[in-house]
């Protein structure tokens, strides 16, 4: 068993049936109170993201879980494709398992494929991607990084917030956890 306040980022655990992966956790002692541990996990069956907070000492069966280098190959009705580096097999997850991936998921994209049981059930993105600006407004002389922004849709169409001076075009360091601009690259 692994408790909560064991956690790391990455940590695979079992809790009434669904499987958990947690993408950030955050110790936190409250003046008053007991400490408790923040977290933001990923349902790795459904690919939706929540974020909780449990007591540390709470008790979960962790979860061993297999990685393979995948190739996204592309999208039908069936579901997304994927491309074994190592096999060259194809297999494709569901839109429900892909989950929010599928606002950063580009063409010949190169993931880890997550696999339970020998299951092929999750993906998970590159941390930091490059994608070109499909739309935004136009940015006026002058503009520099003072910490104001903008909206844009990336061309996967995914919409983020941009520094003023990033115009149609630009191509810019993505990370693809929070979804928030990290560079112009």
């Amino acid at each position: 068993m692994i408790r909560a306040g064991d956690f790391k980022n990455g940590t695979t655990y079992e809790d009434n049936g669904e499987i958990f992966q947690v993408v950030w956790f955050q110790h936190h002692k409250p003046g008053k109170g007991g400490a408790v541990v923040r977290l933001k996990i990923k349902n790795l069956k459904k690919g939706t993201t929540v974020e909780t907070s449990m007591k540390p000492e709470v008790k979960f069966r962790p979860i061993d879980i297999t990685r393979r280098n995948k190739t996204f190959v592309y999208k039908d009705n069936s579901g997304y494709h994927f491309m074994d580096q190592e096999t060259y097999e194809q297999e494709n997850l569901s839109a429900d398992a892909v989950g929010d991936a599928v606002k950063f998921l580009k063409d010949e994209m190169e993931v880890i494929g997550v696999y339970i049981d020998d299951k092929f059930v999750s993906i998970e993105l590159p941390i930091n991607v490059i994608y070109e600006i499909s739309h935004t407004e136009p940015g006026i002389k002058g503009n520099t990084a003072q910490g104001t922004t903008k909206p844009a849709t990336i061309e996967t169409g995914a919409e983020i917030k941009v520094p003023l001076f990033i115009d149609i075009g630009d191509k810019v360091k993505v990370n693809t956890t929070t979804g928030e601009y990290v560079e112009r690259a």
